[in-house]
């Protein structure tokens, strides 16, 4: 019998409880390679509809489809050993109505393995988060700019200066009262961010919404520098992994061409070594 205990995986009441302790590390991930190193470091992995954009050169999350969720959800899942998946509902599987929204929840949590789903919107969605959450469907809520509302929105925008702080104030306070166990505050000015986590009984996550949030999320491909069509203010880019690549491609390309590529130890002989024909 081993002595070794088994990795236990991170769940939403335990992201839950860690209000107010050390910060929560978030990252997005959509492949299983990718879940692995985020896994090592990260409490959660979020699956992000930001995979539209990142992997399939879409110009916006709107495009994205269950489906499209479901295979990197189901990727991800492969992954993790002790980060807890999160799952983006995508655009049009959960507005039309909150039992629209149950299926397709259920669907992502049990084709790919996920423990929770996130969806996008405040006090509007509260009836939605309010009966996943009592059907046992856990939800990271998501507020202030909402990428899959861009349309409306004007673009990506600051969401809560000046007459708009209220009503994000009211968004915050209607998900935690329907039973979010957390919720992603995007581009929301810091103090706002601030005022609101101190405000939840609930952790926040912040994304371009300061330092005093009770956690932090990035997509992964903007801070390894794999992502280059835009970089947003509340990016920092620890790697410049595109860079990297573009040289080594660049470097076979120029070998192959050359004739350097294969050399003889990337070949096989005709014969084995020390055997006669």
């Amino acid at each position: 019998m081993s002595a070794t205990s088994p990795v236990r995986a991170v769940l939403p009441p335990d992201i839950r409880a860690r209000k107010g302790q050390a910060p929560l590390v978030v990252l997005t991930a959509y492949t299983t390679p990718i879940a692995r190193l985020v896994d090592a470091h990260c409490d959660m992995a979020l699956v992000g509809d930001s995979v539209g954009m990142v992997l399939h050169g879409m110009p916006s999350t709107i495009g994205v489809t269950m489906e499209m969720m479901i295979l990197h959800g189901r990727a991800v899942v492969r992954g993790l050993q002790k980060a807890m998946a999160v799952i983006d509902m995508p655009f049009g599987s959960y507005e039309e109505s909150p039992q629209q929204a149950y299926r397709n929840a259920a669907r992502l949590m049990v084709e790919t393995g996920a423990p929770c789903v996130k969806l996008e919107g405040g006090a509007h969605m509260a009836e939605t988060i309010a009966f996943l959450t009592k059907r046992g469907i856990p939800v990271q809520a998501h507020i202030g700019l909402t990428p899959q509302s861009v349309n409306t929105l004007g673009g990506y925008k600051v969401v809560g200066r000046e007459a708009e702080a209220d009503q994000v104030m009211q968004d915050a306070l209607a998900v935690e009262a329907a039973g979010a166990f957390s919720v992603v505050l995007e581009k929301v000015p810091m103090g706002l961010a601030a005022r609101i986590t101190q405000r939840l009984s609930i952790p926040t996550i912040g994304i371009g919404a300061g330092a005093a949030c009770d956690g932090q999320v990035l997509v992964v491909d903007d801070m390894l520098g794999f992502f280059t069509e835009f970089r947003p203010k509340f990016v920092k880019r620890y790697a410049n992994l595109g860079g990297l690549a573009s040289e080594a491609i660049a470097e076979y390309a120029a070998e192959v061409r050359a004739r350097q590529f294969p050399a003889e130890e990337h070949s096989f002989a005709d014969v084995l070594k020390g055997k006669q024909p």
